[in-house]
This record gives structure tokens, sequence and C-alpha cells, in this order.
């Protein structure tokens, strides 16, 4: 009860008499190790919802243990240091602008324009998403600073790649992750992060889509590029990379992605 924790993640459900249920997962600081909590609508009620951020670093009050000491009931909570919501407005707006300038500069009409105008229609959401729940840049921001990112390794390497299209490898990692705008909700008060879960019936995954707005409009290597980033099937991948004969092009935004899911600002506290 002593140690401090970092909250990874936080949701509100219902149970099935009705009640709120919050679950929370939280990293003990000293030892790295995961704790996963659920809180009852009556403590749900007392704590004030910022307190749930994302980031934040709590000091446990009154909770009960399992016997293995890796599940808890939270009753309350200290906040011992609030965490970023995520990157400023301002930060924000000229990361846009700046992503906007760069597509510019494709040389290929057809793809710039359409990059550009996909952006342009969903610039709101495009500027406040996450790029995930849990597992990297999952704060208000993070998927206009992962998909920068992407953009960035792919500027860095494209030099020493052979037989890929530019401005193709380019748009993949731009709009690779487009479908999360859609995928995710945030509350811009609280930081707190939820999947839509009407998108899930529609679209199964944020690959699905990318790929699908993709193939609609004839960039068909752009889309098996999105359709292949998550790598295998099993983790959402469209184009399992462990096929046989598959084209290089369809391996590279997979490791552009992984970089910056593994070395990017992936935390709220890297930025």
């Amino acid at each position: 009860m002593n140690a401090n924790y970092e909250i990874i993640t936080f949701s509100i459900g219902d149970t099935k008499a009705g009640t709120k249920m919050g679950k929370m997962q939280i990293r003990n600081l000293s030892d790295n190790s995961t704790l996963n909590c659920v809180l009852w609508e009556e403590a749900i009620n007392r704590i004030d919802e910022k307190k749930f951020r994302t980031g934040n670093i709590i000091k446990l009050k009154s909770a009960t243990f399992n016997e293995k000491f890796n599940n808890c009931n939270v009753v309350s909570f200290d906040l011992v240091e609030e965490a970023k919501l995520g990157v400023p407005e301002d930060v924000r707006e000229k990361m846009f602008a700046d992503l906007i300038s760069e597509i510019e500069k494709f040389k290929d009409e057809k793809i710039r324009d359409f990059v550009k105008n996909l952006l342009t229609q969903n610039a709101e959401l495009f500027k406040i998403m996450p790029a995930a729940k849990a597992m990297h840049h999952n704060y208000l921001g993070g998927l206009l600073v992962h998909t920068t990112e992407c953009y960035e390794f792919a500027k860095m390497l494209y030099p020493k790649l052979k037989n890929i299209n530019e401005d193709e490898l380019y748009a993949a990692c731009i709009l690779h992750d487009l479908g999360k705008i859609y995928e995710y909700s945030i509350n811009t008060e609280t930081g707190a992060i939820e999947y839509n879960d009407k998108f899930k019936k529609d679209w199964i995954t944020h690959s699905q889509y990318g790929f699908t707005i993709c193939m609609s409009n004839g960039f068909d290597k752009i889309a098996k590029m999105i359709a292949a980033h998550h790598g295998r099937a099993d983790w959402g991948a469209l184009i399992d990379l462990n096929e046989k004969d598959l084209e290089p092009f369809y391996y590279i935004v997979h490791h552009i992605d992984d970089l910056s899911a593994k070395f990017g600002k992936i935390n709220v506290k890297d930025i």
C-alpha cells in the first residue's frame, strides 16, 4: 500500500445488475509489476474522474488484494502526481500543419490529393485521437505523434530501399492508422480512452478501414501495405507476413510502425 503506481488504463462498464464497474490496470513504480484493479460504483462516484487519467501516479489508500497480490478491489486512492493530458493544442496544430506541408511535396498528384483530403476532412478527430488504448501513444494527440514518427522513419529509410514507390510508402505510413479516429473515443477533459463499439461492428479493425478506403480509390499497393502492417493475422493483420513469396513492399510499413511503437514518444511522459 506504500508503493506508488502509474495508471496504465482505466475504463467503466456495466455489471449484470445494471451498476457501474471500473477496471483499472496500474504499474508498481518500484518493481514494474502490474496490478489489475476493480472499482465498484460507490468508489467511482466518490473519486474525481480526472484522477483516473492514464499516466497519473497514485498511492492506494484503501484496497483489498487477492492471494497472489496481482488483483485488488480499490476503494480509494490518493493522487501523487497528475500526468499530462497529452500534446498541447498549439503543438498539435503545428504538427498537423507540418504534416500537411510534407504531403504537399508528394510528386504523385493523385496520391497527394487523396491523402491530403482524407486528413483535412478528418482533421479535428485526427488531431486529438490516441494511437492505442494502452500499448503506445495512448494520450491526447497520440495518433498524430505516431503518424508523424512513422512518416519521419520512412523518410530516413527510403534512400536505402529498392523497388518501393516513395509517395506510396509515405502515404501508407500516414494512413495506416487513420481508422483509429473512429475506432477510439477520448475524453478531452480527463484523457479517458474507450473503444467505439459501433466501429468494431461495422469495420472489425482500423486496418480493414484503411485497406478498404485505399482499395476503393485505386491505391492497391498503399492498401496492401496497410493490410500487412500488423504483421500477423492473430495481431490483426489482413495480410499475414508469414505467408510465402510476398513482395518486399508488404513488410516495410509493419517495421516502421513497430519502430515508432517501441522507440517513439510512446508515453505521455515522453512528450
